[in-house]
């Protein structure tokens, strides 16, 4: 008795666009482990963050097999090649692979996070991966060693699964294979811009603002995800949906002073 092995559905989206390089090599190391759906914005929807379209409908376009572009964000990409695109509830969904890091508060911004967020909410396993493009300015990203950390991650989390309500994020050093060092686990570090907010006129003299740039200052710390980065490591860090700070409910419950309202 023949017995049919059924290849695992994996969704390929990110914020990048569908025609960026990085999917693409995202899309080969997928199809490597299983059945991929690349289902991803029809252009650049970069720091859009976790922005779900109600305003309009979307539009989806089929570009060839198992791949649609749709004009919306990539939760919207998510929450569509789910609910109506691909043959059935996917056993990973993989977002990227981002040209830049989505390092510290980056993942509150990050379209690429984002996407893998939505994932997690429909209790599917999900990862997000970026390639982190530090010094020299302007240097050439190589998609080729993250690819095959991509491969390395995606296989894990199908055969392990992965905690309840936590995805994976993944930054990747720009460099050649055999130079990364190896992989650390890591914590979400703390990272502000400042000089982010330019100021500039136009032709008429109208001042305009443009959100973009400035330098990057950063948490120190040898188990945060900067850190690892720097020093040559690949980053994993789990991050957990449950935004609750556990412990300062019992500091809000010492320090509230209703004035006779009680506390239940």
């Amino acid at each position: 008795m023949i017995q049919l092995i059924m290849k695992k559905i994996i969704l390929v989206t990110n914020d990048d666009g569908i025609h960026s390089p990085g999917i693409g090599a995202l899309m080969r190391a997928m199809e490597a482990i299983g059945d991929a759906y690349m289902v991803a914005p029809d252009r650049e929807r970069s720091a859009v963050s976790h922005a779900l379209t109600l305003h309009r409908p979307l539009k989806v376009e089929k570009l060839g097999a198992n791949v649609w572009s749709v004009n919306g964000t990539p939760t919207d990409c998510v929450a569509l090649g789910i609910e109506k695109l691909l043959p059935g509830k996917p056993d990973l969904i993989v977002s990227g692979i981002n040209r830049g890091g989505n390092l510290g508060d980056d993942i509150t911004y990050s379209g690429t996070v984002s996407a893998a967020i939505e994932g997690t909410i429909f209790g599917i396993s999900s990862l997000a991966f970026s390639l982190v493009i530090a010094e020299p300015p302007g240097a050439r990203p190589d998609y080729g060693a993250a690819g095959h950390m991509a491969l390395r991650v995606a296989r894990f989390a199908l055969e392990n699964g992965l905690p309840y309500d936590t995805l994976l994020n993944v930054n990747i050093p720009n460099a050649p294979e055999e130079e990364i060092k190896g992989v650390r686990f890591t914590r979400q570090s703390k990272r502000v811009y400042h000089g982010a907010i330019h100021e500039t006129k136009s032709p008429w003299g109208e001042v305009h603002y443009w959100i973009g740039g400035g330098r990057p200052f950063w948490e120190r710390g040898d188990d945060t995800d900067m850190d690892a980065v720097m020093d040559g490591y690949v980053s994993i860090t789990p991050i957990h949906l449950d935004f609750t700070n556990a412990g300062a409910i019992d500091w809000l419950r010492k320090k509230w002073n209703g004035d006779g309202f009680p506390i239940g």
